[in-house]
């Protein structure tokens, strides 16, 4: 994807530099970037709106999430769902960060603690624009763009992004494994598997939880990238379940055993897998009904 500065944005636009930057620092621009000090914009990108200032709040969930979204609503369940998704789905890949903390980064854009690993700080600021670009891009089919730029997101400014054999936003260059013990898809053979999975999946011509669920599994069977696939590959699942208005889950890091059994069990019996996102499910219903939001 090709990428323009500041500068170029604002001539494109006919608006000041600052007014870009302004648009980049309050996630307005989806897709933006920073490196260093350097913003690096998505050149197809529109100019941001104004936001209205009367807004009707809508009783249903993806709209929700959008208005609440582009207005800065604190306290919602766009808030919410940023939190925690986040929050778990690093966790299940060893981040040390507590919920505290996560709240902190996301409420503040800072953080008081010692001691803290840089890579699980900027994984996890990453990830809370992993769930914007979720939003901004529901609606738009699931392709290999779409999901390298999930993952060029998400290891951004990571120590990994400083390792030359360390594709961020491609894939794998090096054979890796699941948990150090399940083997993935050499790296030769993912751009193949990779088109042939998006091609059998968006074939189906209506989506249900169990096709979601073996899109997932096969994604993280073939593990295309070096490092990010679960938290990619759950964000990939929240997408299609509110694409095609099936209730989304947020998987928990105390659970996460049943989760990984049930990946690794999916082409022996789906009840596993399953159980643990239906009963996830549940869980978000409920989380729905807090916040007054219908099915």
């Amino acid at each position: 994807m090709p990428y323009i500065s500041v500068k170029e944005a604002a001539d494109k636009w006919g608006i000041t530099e600052r007014v870009v930057r302004y648009y980049c620092e309050n996630d307005r621009i989806p897709g933006s970037f920073i490196t260093g000090k350097t913003w690096n914009i998505p050149a197809d990108a529109d100019k941001p709106q104004r936001k209205p200032r009367n807004v009707k709040i809508p009783e249903g969930l993806f709209p929700r999430l959008i208005i609440e979204k582009e207005n800065g609503i604190k306290g919602g369940i766009y808030h919410r769902i940023q939190i925690d998704l986040t929050y778990n789905s690093n966790h299940i890949e060893g981040s040390r960060l507590t919920h505290d903390q996560t709240v902190m980064i996301f409420d503040t854009n800072t953080l008081v603690a010692d001691k803290v690993n840089i890579d699980d700080l900027m994984e996890t600021v990453n990830h809370f624009r992993c769930v914007d670009l979720v939003l901004d891009n529901v609606k738009r089919p699931l392709t290999e763009r779409l999901i390298k730029h999930f993952h060029l997101l998400l290891k951004t400014n990571t120590s990994d992004s400083r390792l030359g054999w360390f594709k961020v936003g491609d894939y794998k260059l090096l054979t890796n494994n699941v948990g150090g013990i399940h083997p993935t898809a050499d790296p030769e053979d993912v751009p193949d598997m990779m088109k042939k999975l998006l091609k059998d999946y968006n074939s189906l011509e209506e989506v249900g939880l169990d096709d979601i669920l073996d899109f997932h599994c096969r994604f993280e069977k073939i593990h295309p990238f070096q490092d990010g696939n679960g938290r990619i590959g759950r964000l990939i699942m929240f997408k299609e379940c509110l694409k095609n208005d099936i209730i989304p889950f947020i998987i928990t890091d105390d659970k996460k055993y049943l989760y990984n059994r049930g990946i690794d069990k999916w082409n022996i019996g789906r009840g596993n897998l399953r159980d643990t996102c239906l009963y996830y499910q549940d869980r978000f219903r409920e989380l729905m009904r807090l916040f007054g939001i219908r099915e």
